[in-house]
């Protein structure tokens, strides 16, 4: 599209712990302007308005949305107000970015996406773990077939002691929806679903735990009640089986582990982050003429924009955008499942 005279997009960010990054992600789009901030501390509101030179300052996020008359809106609250804030951001008329995951719980999701649509807006889903070269890279070669057609995988997100300020909206169950599944586990979930191509579950089988955190929590006379460890194995219609695991506490080698494991008729494939650390390498693993290769992936420079940039030229080109709000609500159904699968101790169908 030419953006010859084009009125940039007007911006407001919710919540500025991680809408930081926001900011400085829509920053990187020519035709985006951060316009307006809102945070309930006022001491994180000035110093973030006043690094990024953002006059429009509220303390009340409903008042900023009502008032700036904006194009997009980026939800990076407490799960507890995804929903409303993105639903009086839609009603406003502005497109939505929201924060994972997408609400507390599917029924929210689906309400969500009910007003995006009366509203003719739209709303993506920060699974930012896509938006990189690796990701986009890896895609590619699943597209191409490199896998054929994949029928198992494993994605793990777990940390020996990487527990949230106990006390904290992470650890109390009506603020986040959940622990570790909802908080870590909903990223490896995304990107895997997203490299299989967002296969149709059909039924999840689930676990959850909580005996390291709850000892924790007691002795330090803070309220915690959610899970330190979840897990679950997701089957999907055309036959797939993906297990998924997460945790804040877990009696493990790594302090720091993240991987994902496809595993496909033709060839494989494995993601996970190096010197327990946010770097991460990639490797395919192929048969050629008898013979097993592991090839390590050195994806091109530049292939990936981020996710606020994606968001912005989407909606500038009137194309459709990755990471839908559809694909946040078919993870919200998964992760609702395995908590009810772990409550009643038995596997719940979907749909």
């Amino acid at each position: 599209m030419d953006s010859t005279n084009m009125k940039k997009l007007r911006v407001g960010i919710v919540g500025l712990g991680m809408g930081r990054g926001h900011i400085t992600g829509y920053q990187t789009h020519p035709e985006a302007e951060v316009v307006a901030i809102a945070d309930s501390d006022p001491v994180r509101l000035a110093k973030v308005g006043d690094e990024f030179n953002v006059l429009q300052r509220y303390t009340v996020a409903e008042d900023m949305i009502r008032k700036e008359k904006l194009d997009v809106v980026s939800i990076c609250t407490p799960n507890k107000y995804h929903k409303p804030l993105t639903i009086l951001a839609l009603k406003e008329g502005a497109h939505v970015l929201c924060e994972k995951p997408m609400a507390m719980n599917a029924r929210e999701a689906r309400e969500m996406l009910a007003q995006a649509k009366k509203s003719k807006r739209r709303i993506m889903i920060n699974f930012s773990y896509r938006f990189n070269d690796q990701s986009f890279s890896l895609k590619k070669q699943v597209e191409a077939g490199v896998l054929g057609e994949v029928y198992f995988g494993r994605t793990v997100w777990h940390r020996r002691r990487g527990l949230p300020g106990f006390g904290g909206w992470f650890g109390i169950k009506e603020f986040s929806g959940g622990g570790p599944l909802i908080d870590l586990g909903v990223h490896r979930l995304d990107l895997a679903l997203w490299l299989m191509g967002y296969p149709k579950p059909t039924w999840v089988m689930g676990s959850a735990y909580d005996p390291i955190a709850s000892e924790l929590a007691k002795k330090s006379g803070k309220r915690f009640d959610v899970e330190d460890l979840a897990a679950g194995m997701i089957k999907f219609e055309n036959g797939a089986t993906l297990i998924l695991e997460a945790s804040w506490a877990t009696n493990q080698k790594h302090n720091e582990f993240m991987q994902t494991i496809l595993m496909g008729t033709k060839g494989g494939l494995t993601q996970q982050n190096i010197n327990e650390k946010y770097d991460f390498e990639a490797e395919l693993h192929v048969e050629r003429e008898g013979c097993q290769f592991d090839m390590k992936l050195h994806p091109p420079v530049p292939a990936a924009k981020g996710s606020m940039y994606h968001f912005i030229d989407s909606i500038l080109a009137d194309k459709p955008h990755m990471a839908s709000g559809e694909e946040g609500l078919i993870v919200m159904e998964i992760l609702d499942a395995i908590y009810e699968s772990a409550q009643k101790g038995a596997p719940i169908k979907l749909r």
